[in-house]
């Protein structure tokens, strides 16, 4: 009985938090100033793209702290944001109409002071960027940081070459029947293919095509298609396939070539239903070789769920070390709005009540202390954990409203 006064009390608290207004004893904003942020980024910082605000929000992992944002167009999901730290700036694509949602549609790459987020110029490109609910393999930036790269569709695709040191279109390339963009050098990116191959695009020193060069065929397209989600080792891409089968792809030489895959779950876990699911699902830390992957338990078709656990792999023993169980975001996400916080007693109770509705998108940091950040596409919070023991670190709250991208500057 004593157990039950305690939990209808703190629920009661907790509804009456979200009814209670809000104080009126609030100090004057100071408007009118503006913050810098240091040339050299933190390790430890992360990008969060939100859909519905339509803006991409600055974080750091350390202390949870916003700093900073910039706007979006109107796609349907923000594209990642690109850094450049020679020029010590920030691209993004964009979509604009005449008439908001429709009339004469532009395309740009917006060009951002990395140290105050402030615009400072565009470039045009074709008004035919790709869109999708997620953003991921829609941009990239070449190593040398003189390309910006922009997946087309029109329905036919093709690639926009953007001179970003030049600040102007180089080239638009017709990769008709592949897609995703996929960086490997400063004058090549690869691309996954609908016929279950790989394609390398060679780009001259000023940014035109030189030559396109297929693979093999290493995967089935209807059988067992691979994933758009894969995590980058220099010239290295692995790419997950629906039932959990690991393509590693170097497109270091003229043409790409695969090795043999090798499965992420053995026999007994596949026997078990568990796959891999959700929209960003794996991850790579360059240091340590280890994957990160989103899994949870379903049938096929279960591939865009969000999965209750991260499973951490040794990529060159190829073998599962890890499990890791993200703590219940909801808390965290509820909590600024109730006025209590995720680590309260409330919060608590509330996390143990409430069902964890899952991971969608992860992504770690390339440090030697790395963080592994996590978030639910409906859910505006961030779980970190310490990517190497699994430890749930701390929680980012209000970080939005909805969207699947987590992306490290």
């Amino acid at each position: 009985m004593i157990l039950r006064a305690e939990l209808a009390a703190t629920l009661s608290l907790a509804v009456m938090a979200f009814a209670l207004p809000a104080s009126a004893d609030l100090p004057p904003e100071e408007v009118g100033r503006v913050m810098r942020l240091p040339d050299a980024f933190s390790d430890h910082w992360v990008w969060v793209p939100d859909r519905l605000i339509r803006h991409a929000a600055l974080f750091d992992g350390d202390t949870g702290r916003m700093l900073g944002a910039i706007d979006s167009g109107t796609q349907i999901s923000p594209k990642a944001p690109m850094r450049s730290r020679a020029r010590n700036e920030i691209y993004a694509v964009d979509t604009v109409y005449s008439r908001g949602h429709r009339g004469e549609r532009k395309d740009y790459v917006v060009i951002y002071d990395a140290r105050t987020l402030d615009a400072k110029g565009d470039i045009e490109i074709p008004p035919r960027s790709m869109d999708t609910s997620t953003g991921i393999a829609l941009v990239g930036m070449l190593d040398g940081e003189r390309f910006v790269i922009v997946l087309n569709q029109s329905p036919g695709a093709s690639v926009s070459i953007v001179d970003v040191e030049g600040r102007q279109l180089a080239e638009e390339v017709q990769t008709q029947g592949c897609a995703g963009l996929f960086p490997a050098g400063p004058d090549r990116f690869g691309m996954l293919c609908g016929d279950g191959t790989a394609m390398t695009v060679h780009l001259t020193g000023e940014g035109k095509l030189d030559r396109l060069a297929r693979s093999e065929r290493f995967f089935d397209p209807v059988v067992d298609p691979v994933t758009e989600k894969g995590v980058r080792d220099g010239a290295t891409w692995w790419f997950v396939s629906f039932e959990g089968m690991l393509h590693e792809i170097d497109f270091s030489g003229d043409a790409p070539a695969a090795k043999p895959p090798w499965a992420l779950f053995s026999e007994s876990e596949r026997a078990a239903g568990w796959r891999v699911g959700g929209a960003q699902h794996v991850a790579f830390h360059p240091g340590t070789k280890r994957l990160y992957s989103v899994v949870h338990q379903g049938g096929r078709g279960s591939h865009k769920d969000p999965g209750a656990e991260i499973w951490v792999y040794d990529i060159p023993r190829k073998r599962k070390l890890d499990v890791f169980e993200p703590p219940n975001l909801m808390a965290a996400f509820l909590g600024p709005q109730a006025g209590f916080d995720a680590s309260s007693t409330t919060g608590k109770l509330l996390n143990f009540l409430l069902p964890n509705m899952g991971v969608h998108s992860i992504a770690v940091t390339r440090d030697d202390a790395p963080l592994l950040f996590y978030r639910h596409a409906d859910l505006g919070a961030v779980g970190v954990l310490d990517a190497l023991s699994g430890a749930h670190l701390r929680d980012i709250e209000e970080t939005g409203l909805s969207g699947t991208l987590l992306v490290l500057p």
